[in-house]
């Protein structure tokens, strides 16, 4: 501790992806260290030099393009041993933390989802209530439209031996948003008009969370709101990339532009990009929302 000499072993260079040296230094591991963990792991170092005991403590360093977590555990001098040394290991736990990431994110999306079909099914009984005269054709008609939601379910999260079922472009988006067309008078509210194009399997389940996503904010605010309400989805094919818009009128007037940070709309920025890609846009216009879904043609198929 009192020059801040670190002697490390072979294995411990290999983790921070260094190469062997007799000894580093502090500034030496820190430019490894993530940018967002840098001054908290500085802090808990330097609480070793008046914190007898044990310490640990887990962090992200960088190798190269990979970002690693390491876990730092070990014993500090006492506080009367001053020039005395600390003894430490350094854990590679990245596995550990990448799962638990994967299990906090499934269970914010599995509330997410949860939410999104309680409103959902809020909304649906709304819209057939507008269209029937009795209980007996409510009932048919509302229950018609959850076993076209549960479908459409289906390709956003597929269940093992039923991916890759969906084939055209139309035809998904057909599936996706039959739960929501009006019967009788208020029918042809939803209008698409896409390329025909096949799709793959990611594709499709990429696809599906989008519509799942845009239908669920326009049953419970936007156009599908409304009685008057349409929406058009439109597509075309442009320099190797394929164009959809999602174009909402006739629902409440849009009098400011919400913020997308909820974690539905992060998490479909995330696969629009990851898995296709491409960009989605939004344009609150007074009359409705416009939203923008571009993609590379050459992941349709995958």
């Amino acid at each position: 501790m009192a020059d801040d000499r670190f002697a490390m072993d072979e294995r411990a260079f290999q983790l921070w992806g260094m190469p062997w040296a007799e000894a580093v230094n502090f500034a030496d591991l820190s430019a490894h260290i993530h940018p967002a963990d840098r001054d908290r792991v500085q802090a808990a170092f330097t609480a070793t030099r008046s914190v007898p005991g044990p310490y640990e403590i887990d962090f992200r360093i960088m190798v190269g393009a990979d970002i690693r977590w390491i876990s730092a555990r070990g014993q500090a001098a006492e506080l009367e041993e001053p020039d005395a040394p600390m003894f430490g290991i350094f854990l590679d736990v990245t596995g550990r933390k990448q799962a638990e990431e994967g299990s906090e994110l499934l269970a914010g999306e599995m509330s997410h989802r949860v939410k999104n079909l309680l409103a959902i099914a809020a909304g649906l009984t709304q819209i057939t209530s507008r269209s029937v005269s009795s209980v007996e054709e409510m009932t048919g008609q509302l229950t018609q439209r959850l076993i076209s939601l549960g479908r459409a379910h289906d390709l956003v999260r597929p269940l093992p031996g039923e991916q890759g079922k969906a084939a055209l472009l139309g035809d998904l988006m057909a599936i996706l948003l039959s739960p929501y067309e009006d019967t009788g008078a208020f029918s042809g509210r939803i209008r698409v008009a896409v390329p025909r194009m096949g799709v793959g399997e990611s594709t499709a389940t990429t696809l599906a969370m989008v519509v799942h996503e845009l239908a669920t904010n326009s049953v419970r605010h936007g156009a599908l709101s409304a009685s008057a309400g349409t929406l058009d989805v439109s597509g075309r094919t442009e320099e190797g990339e394929v164009h959809i818009t999602w174009a909402e009128t006739g629902g409440p007037e849009v009098c400011f532009q919400p913020e997308m940070t909820g974690f539905g709309s992060q998490m479909i920025q995330r696969s629009v990009v990851s898995q296709l890609a491409g960009s989605l846009s939004y344009d609150w216009q007074p009359s409705g929302l416009v939203a923008t879904l571009v993609m590379r043609k050459d992941r349709m198929g995958r």
